[in-house]
This record gives C-alpha cells, sequence and structure tokens, in this order.
C-alpha cells in the first residue's frame, strides 16, 4: 500500500485535509529556513556607503586566496589520513586495533577552536614543549630554539586536518566494510598485495564514500572562525565576522557572505559531481578477512593509527586536563564561567526541543505524506547545515529586525507602548540560528527511525480511525524513541560547540562556554579558558560514544544475518577470521 492509499484509506475528505495541513507545516518551517540565505542576497544588493570597492580591492582577494589554499591543504590531507587509516583497520590485523577502530573516532570530540586554543599554549615559547626541548638541548633563551611556528597557514592546516580526519575516516571504513569480499579476495587470488588492492580496487569503489566525507570536513573548515583566527589565517568567515565587528557594515558582511556562499554551492556540485553514478552493488555480504601483522609491521601499524588519536585528542585534551587542574586550585569556579554554563545549557536545552519538534514535523511529513513536494520542502528545510554560521547568523539579522520594527511600530499605534527589540540581541536570535542550523541532523535522525517502522502500523491506525496527529502522538512516538535520543545529542552537542553564529548574535554581557572560550584565547589567558573547553570537550564525548555504540550494534546485526551465509574463514596465519564489532 502507498503512502496515498494509507490516507484514502479513511476517507477521502479528512485525509486531504490532514495532507494539506502536514505540507503547510512543512512549508513554513522550510521559508524560516531558507529566510536567511534571501535575507543575505538582499542586503547584500544593496548599499554599502563605498565599502564594496575597498573589500573587493583589499580584503576578499587575500581571503578568497587565504580560504581556497585552507580548502585545498585540508582536502588533501583529510583524504589521506582518513582514507589509510580505513584501510588499514580494516584490512590488517594488528596489536590494539580493536581499540584503535573507535578511539581513531575521538578528535570529534574536540571542536577546531579548542584544538588550536591548546596547542597556542602548548607550542608557546614558554609553553611545556618549547620549555622541554630546551631543558634537553641546554639552551637557556626561547630566542636560542627556531621552532616552526604554529600560527602560519601549515600549522591551520595540520591542526584542522587531524581534528576532521574522521569524517573520511567513518565514511570510507562503512564503504570498505560494506565492500564486496569476493571482489578483494579475487583480486588476491590474481596477485594484487593488500597496497595494490587498495589503490586500484577498494579506494575507487569507495570514492563516493570518501567524496561525502571530504565535503562535510570541507564545510566544517570552512566555517570554522575560532582556528583560523588564533592561527592568523584570514579565511572568508574571519573577514565576515571583522567587517561586522571593526565597521558595523551588514550590507559589506552581507556581500562577504554571499561570496562565501559561492564556495559552498561549489563544493556541493563536486561532492554530487564526483558521487554521480558511482553506486555499486555487493556481490557477496560479509567482510574482508584482516592480514595478521607481527612483529615490527604490528607495532608500526599501531603507531601509524595512535599518531592521529595523540595529535587530534590526547595531546590537547591532557593538556586542558592540567591547565583546568591549575585553574580550580589557584582561584576555583569564577562566578562568569557558572553563568557561562547556564547560559549555554539554557540556550542547548530550548533550541534543541524546537529542533526536534520541527524535525519530527519534517520527517512525519515525508512518512505520511510522501511525494516530491514534501521531499522538496524537506531539502529546503535542510538547507541550513550547510551553511557557515556566519553567513546564517548576517542572514538572519534582518528579518529579525524587521520583525521587531513591525512589532515595535504595531504596538505603539495600537497600544502606545515600544516593545523594543524582542529577537534582535537576545536569546531568541540565537535559537532560531541553532535549529535553522541543526534541523537536518534532527530530521534526518527520525527519518532514518522511521524507515525501521512498518508501514502496515499506519493503515491499521488509520484503518481505526485515528487522526494523523493521533497516529504520530500515540504510534509514532513511543517507538521513535531511540532515533529522538540519538537526534537530541547530536543536537544538544553541536549547540555547546557552535562559534560562529553565537559570537555574532549573541546579546551583550551575555557569554556562552564556546564565547567565553574565545575571549580567553583572545587575551592570552589560556589557564581561565582551560575549564570552558575542557567542558564543551566533555559534552562532545556524546556523539562520538552513540557513533561506537551505534557501529557495534551495526556489525553485530550483519554478522548475525551473514553468519549462516559466510563461514569462519582462516586468515594467513590459521586463526580464524575476526568479526569484531565495527568500532
Amino acid at each position: 500500500m502507498t503512502k496515498s492509499a494509507t490516507f484514502r484509506s479513511v476517507g477521502p475528505r479528512r485525509p486531504r485535509q490532514a495532507a494539506a495541513g502536514w505540507l503547510a507545516a512543512s512549508a513554513v518551517i522550510a521559508l524560516l529556513a531558507v529566510a536567511p540565505l534571501l535575507a543575505v542576497l538582499l542586503v547584500a544588493s544593496g548599499s554599502s556607503d563605498g565599502l564594496w570597492p575597498h573589500l573587493l580591492a583589499y580584503v576578499l582577494p587575500e581571503a578568497a586566496r587565504q580560504t581556497v589554499i585552507l580548502l585545498l591543504g585540508v582536502g588533501i590531507l583529510v583524504t589521506v589520513i582518513g582514507t589509510g587509516l580505513a584501510w588499514l583497520v580494516v584490512a590488517y590485523d594488528f596489536p590494539g586495533r580493536r581499540f584503535m577502530e573507535w578511539a581513531l573516532l575521538l578528535p570529534l570530540a574536540m571542536p577546531t577552536y579548542i584544538v588550536a586554543f591548546a596547542y597556542l599554549d602548548l607550542l608557546h615559547p614558554i609553553g611545556p614543549v618549547q620549555s622541554l626541548l630546551r631543558a634537553v638541548l641546554g639552551l637557556s633563551s626561547p630566542r636560542d630554539l627556531n621552532f616552526p611556528d604554529i600560527r602560519s597557514m601549515p600549522g591551520c592546516i595540520l591542526l584542522l586536518s587531524f581534528v576532521l580526519y574522521p569524517y573520511v575516516y567513518g565514511t570510507a571504513r562503512a564503504a570498505f566494510l560494506l565492500q564486496a569480499r569476493g571482489v578483494i579476495e579475487a583480486a588476491h587470488s590474481l596477485g594484487a598485495g593488500r597496497f595494490a588492492t587498495f589503490v586500484r580496487i577498494a579506494a575507487p569503489l569507495a570514492r563516493p564514500a570518501v567524496a561525502a566525507g571530504v565535503s562535510l570536513a570541507l564545510l566544517e573548515a570552512l566555517n570554522d572562525i575560532g582556528a583560523s583566527e588564533f592561527l592568523g589565517v584570514r579565511t572568508l568567515t574571519v573577514s565576515i565576522y571583522a567587517t561586522w565587528v571593526n565597521r558595523s557594515s551588514l550590507a559589506g558582511a552581507a556581500q562577504i557572505a554571499l561570496f562565501m556562499l559561492a564556495f559552498v554551492i561549489i563544493l556541493m556540485f563536486l561532492e554530487r559531481g564526483l558521487r554521480r553514478n558511482r553506486r555499486y552493488a555487493d556481490a557477496e555480504p560479509g567482510r574482508l578477512v584482516p592480514k595478521r601483522l607481527h612483529g615490527m609491521a604490528g607495532v608500526l601499524a599501531a603507531t601509524i593509527c595512535a599518531l592521529p588519536i595523540i595529535i587530534g585528542f590526547a595531546a590537547p585534551a591532557l593538556h586542558l586536563v592540567n591547565e583546568a587542574r591549575k585553574r580550580l586550585q589557584f582561584a576555583g569556579l569564577s562566578p562568569s564561567l557558572v553563568e557561562a554554563i547556564g547560559n549555554t545549557a539554557s540556550l542547548a536545552a530550548v533550541a534543541t526541543l524546537v529542533t526536534l519538534l520541527l524535525g519530527l514535523c519534517i520527517a512525519a511529513t515525508l512518512r505520511l505524506v510522501g511525494g516530491r513536494l514534501a521531499a522538496a520542502l524537506a531539502r529546503t528545510a535542510s538547507l541550513g547545515y550547510a551553511v557557515p554560521g556566519t553567513v546564517l547568523a548576517i542572514g538572519l539579522m534582518m528579518p529579525l529586525a524587521t520583525v521587531d520594527n513591525a512589532v515595535d511600530s504595531f504596538m505603539r499605534a495600537t497600544f502606545g507602548f515600544s516593545t523594543g527589540l524582542l529577537l534582535s540581541g537576545t536569546g531568541g536570535a540565537l535559537v532560531y540560528a541553532y535549529v535553522v542550523r541543526f534541523l537536518p541532523l534532527a530530521a534526518g535522525g527520525l527519518e532514518a527511525g522511521y524507515a525501521k517502522l512498518p508501514k502496515t502500523l499506519d493503515d491499521a491506525a488509520l484503518t481505526l480511525g485515528a487522526s494523523s496527529g493521533g497516529l504520530v502522538a500515540r504510534i509514532h512516538l513511543p517507538l521513535l524513541w531511540p532515533a529522538l535520543l540519538s537526534a537530541a545529542a547530536l543536537v544538544f552537542v553541536d549547540c555547546v560547540k557552535e562559534l560562529s553564529a553565537t559570537l555574532l548574535l549573541r546579546p551583550l554581557d551575555f557569554e556562552t562556554l564556546a564565547t567565553q572560550l574565545y575571549a580567553e584565547a583572545s587575551r592570552g589567558t589560556y589557564e581561565d579558558g582551560a575549564i570552558a573547553a575542557l567542558l564543551i570537550v566533555a559534552v562532545g564525548f556524546l556523539p562520538v560514544m552513540l557513533l561506537a555504540r551505534l557501529g557495534r550494534e551495526g556489525w553485530r546485526r550483519e554478522r548475525e544475518a551473514t553468519a549462516a551465509v559466510i563461514p569462519e574463514m582462516p586468515d594467513s596465519s590459521g586463526f580464524p577470521a575476526a568479526r569484531e564489532g565495527v568500532l
């Protein structure tokens, strides 16, 4: 029974009204999501009071050049690191492999600006690394040690790459696990080694997944404002923030934002182009039998896997723990930090609740109505995740100000008093930005949850006279709790970590953990910012642990499904094939 037939089963009139209601609600959500982008176009077409020639001559060329270099460098490195590590843990068995499989995701818990914040202190001329090197080399002055400066383009590329490679690692590893084992083993039987198999067969087959991971990593790099600014790289994101803060020119910032949107569109088209007509069917289920590495080969493989974990997570995390301990022993928790914790938690909680409700509406529309219109509305509502936070913030300023002015004018004319700013410069603006930015996480997670619910439940409930709203509330919601909790965790964590939009839209004298860390880094007071950074990292563990759990459950289900089809096969060492969990 099709979706449309499901609605027809309870009568002709009410189903049409219900479908129209769900579509109307989704259309409103899509309009709210796309309004900031339309506002950017409108504001950018306005006058910038003569600032545009200056931006075009002195700001945009250099910002675009540095942005392109940064994206190229990060794109190459995350592809090499992520794809190489994914093949290593799938195709080989070595000491610590099971731990490395999930530990390689740990850098996802570290926002890029926190890693930059930590390494600025770690690699400072009087920081622990250079101080230790001078002590070992017998040097007394920081000037005597010629140490590479982390505040540079190469430093920024390296740090961002070691934080963002898990996007590629996760997608590439999943692709390698799902590739047909018979194809890989056929290559081995024809004399191809593991490396040749990787280069000629496994990597080309995984190209769509790698392209998806690289595009996510590049969007994160493009959205970054903290790490780039801390490390002296003036990207388009940094230029938007500087234009608005230093020159108070909304039109000028919008014009740079419009230019930045072109980068986003190019990235999306490149990703789609690399994935077009690149779908492959598995000829045989099952996992490639990993080759066991002994002796120095096993130690080398374990070391290669450990290095990204140390650089992207362990070293900055341990440094933050040490600096936070010093701060707590010296002065305890500052009142401003306690206030920032409350602000962050309350904003993230409200934004998560609103995002889940709107995401449920989008997913329910796809489930109950279906069709091209519902799918188009869902795609439109999901545009915010691809838009950098600074662009989104610039786009929100004019619509929110327009609404505030309209309400204020009405209240003045009708009741004789002013309402002031209801949305602009308030927590409501931040909630709006968070919802638009992270709505795809909720909608996508709930859509995946809906895919696991049989349509016969809908048919039975509607046949018995249930309304579509009652069906969602009484049948779907109780069954969607796992998907709801997963989506809530992802949205909440991203709200806590969000920096770029928060910097532009926050109220005066209002700090979140992310903005307080940004302020402490700008002042160079690293110990004071370490506690805020550590709290953000602790919250960031939620999605990492969630991914690890989902990965283990997914591979367990695949193992159970294929155990009867594929017997245990010995590897080259005579041991049974390893069938551990994915993570």
